[in-house]
């Protein structure tokens, strides 16, 4: 999503507008609803002022193209979204145009929301990854932040997002478990078929394999037994995948990738993640993609 350059306030307007409101009728019902509108107007921000870790309400909608503000609330209360985290463009002289700062959020946002979020399992269903970003306008102010949020569309949720306390087999488990499955989508490649990228297909085994290395090489100091088991199974997957990045041809691959995909599959990491005290419910885009 984008964001627009506007005056950063609409709390005087509001605040008329809900004072007109109790005057002209002096329900109860009004009343109520003149209060709830203030504290909305009163707690009005600017995108251009979001930190990370507000919890915010989108006065436009999450999947809006534009909003120039929204309402900050306590994360104990219910709400549409959170921020996550947030960067700045600093190598673009020109404006890179929405499909640009579309594609660096989509580069950068995920591993920021990673040093807020280390658990995804956590995220509640339906909360997917947002940001707001510059638009042409504000880029001409000198506008270059990316807020990078996690929001639900419909509907709200409760508490932040943010994993703390967590101890050293926890982080290290997480950082390596992270970074293979980025790896495995952020290598994927467009073609449905093998066939049609076979170097592609055989580049995102290369790269998940390198990632399963790192994760595994963090795994040797976690001597918990269902972590040692799982470390086992994961050694397998890798050498299914270091085959499937060497293949010849689309039949070796095959065979390679089929191993190695479903050695993978998240729901074979849960006892592991039970033992280390993680989140253990497999988010469902991934449970869907591995019930297939």
């Amino acid at each position: 999503m984008s964001i627009g350059a506007k005056s950063r306030s609409l709390r005087g307007i509001a605040a008329v507008v809900v004072l007109l409101a109790v005057g002209a009728t002096g329900c109860a019902d009004v009343v109520e609803g003149a209060k709830a509108g203030a504290k909305k107007a009163v707690r009005q921000r600017s995108v251009f002022s979001l930190t990370t870790g507000d919890c915010y309400n989108p006065n436009s909608g999450v999947t809006d193209t534009e909003e120039f503000s929204v309402e900050v609330v306590p994360c104990t209360e219910a709400h549409e979204g959170q921020v996550v985290g947030e960067f700045k463009i600093e190598r673009e002289k020109e404006y890179p145009g929405e499909d640009g700062t579309t594609q660096i959020a989509d580069e950068r946002c995920p591993a920021v929301a990673q040093e807020f979020i280390a658990d995804t399992w956590t995220v509640p269903e339906g909360v997917d990854l947002f940001y707001y970003f510059p638009t042409s306008e504000s880029w001409k102010t000198g506008d270059r932040a990316v807020s990078c949020t996690y929001a639900k569309d419909k509907g709200t949720f409760t508490g932040s997002l943010r994993s703390d306390d967590l101890d050293a087999d926890q982080l290290a488990y997480l950082k390596g478990s992270n970074a293979l499955y980025e790896a495995l989508w952020a290598n994927q490649p467009e073609a449905e078929q093998v066939e049609d990228d076979f170097d592609g297909y055989k580049k995102q085994a290369k790269s998940v394999g390198i990632a399963l290395d790192m994760h595994l090489t963090a795994l040797k100091g976690i001597q918990q037994p269902e972590t040692v088991k799982l470390r086992s199974q994961l050694e397998n997957a890798a050498e299914a995948w270091k085959k499937a990045a060497l293949a010849k041809d689309t039949d070796a691959f095959y065979v390679a990738y089929d191993l190695a995909f479903t050695g993978i599959d998240p729901n074979k990491t849960v006892a592991a993640r039970k033992e280390l005290k993680l989140a253990t419910t497999v988010p469902a885009d991934d449970a869907e993609v591995w019930a297939d």
